[in-house]
């Protein structure tokens, strides 16, 4: 499902049969027909075509958005769980006052002072999503940092960046990427909200956000003009969180089930994931 999205997201606009933003006012609101499997909106534009099209904005976002939280959560993660003492306390107290807003609502109020656009929906969800990123690390550094190879690479004379980068990070990567691909469907949830709310992509793009938003004031009308859009986000939604359960697996086996459904409700409900990785990678 995951590789189908990401398919469409990368060639959408050559699998389009219509151009997403012709526009022909006569067919505005028409019910799928044969040549129009989804119907067109309230513009008269093919809503199939728009999906397509779409795919591209929705996911670019969300991937872009996650990336930017990876490189600064893990960044701040690794050094506030290796060094520890007053660093990981301004560090960690920095991330809580980020956690202490709910997710949507943290990109709302980053996206509102910035101004609405892809851009700037983008550097919000990355930033809303980088304290829980920064969480999991650390507490998987936690655990790591007193492991007796990194205690051999102290003994050795090795640097502080070489144990982080060649010692540490390489062993921590199996939660932070497990994180970050469950962090997709948020990610794409979110992006999707600030364009309903008009605070992200902005008309004619056809982005899946605003094309529900435009379609709301069409349910007893035309519903399928918010139908399709609809369904749209929440197909990669449910892929990428089928494979977050599936990568989560077969890092700690069907039996840590409980521990990691723990994990991820609290990485994401704003809340400490310390116990939960370190608690079940207690160092030797």
């Amino acid at each position: 499902l995951v590789l189908m999205v990401f398919f469409i997201a990368v060639c959408g606009p050559s699998l389009a049969p219509y151009d997403a933003t012709q526009q022909d006012l006569l067919q505005r609101r028409l019910p799928p027909t044969a040549d129009h499997l989804l119907g067109f909106d309230e513009f008269g534009r093919d809503i199939l075509s728009r999906v397509l099209v779409g795919a591209r904005y929705t996911l670019g976002v969300a991937l872009l958005a996650v990336s930017i939280g990876l490189i600064i959560g893990v960044t701040l993660g690794l050094i506030s769980g290796f060094y520890g003492s007053w660093i990981d306390t301004v560090l960690m107290r920095l991330t809580d006052t980020l956690m202490a807003f709910p997710y949507l609502l943290l990109a709302i109020v980053i996206v509102g002072a910035l101004g609405p656009g892809l851009n700037n929906a983008i550097l919000a969800v990355g930033i809303s999503a980088m304290p829980s990123y920064a969480r999991v690390t650390r507490a998987t550094v936690l655990a790591l940092r007193e492991n007796e190879y990194v205690l051999a690479a102290r003994a050795v004379g090795s640097t502080d960046g070489r144990i982080i980068t060649r010692h540490i990070l390489p062993n921590a990567l199996a939660p932070i990427i497990v994180v970050a691909t469950v962090g997709m469907a948020q990610a794409i949830l979110s992006a999707a909200g600030l364009s309903f709310l008009g605070l992200g992509a902005q008309p004619p793009t056809p982005e899946w956000g605003a094309m529900l938003s435009a379609g709301r004031s069409y349910l007893f009308d035309a519903p399928h003009i918010a139908t399709f859009p609809g369904i749209a986000i929440v197909l990669p939604m449910l892929g990428f969180n089928l494979l977050g359960d599936g990568l989560r697996d077969a890092v700690t086996g069907p039996g840590a089930r409980t521990s990691w459904v723990t994990l991820t409700a609290n990485a994401w409900s704003n809340h400490s994931v310390r116990g939960a990785f370190g608690g079940r990678r207690s160092p030797d």
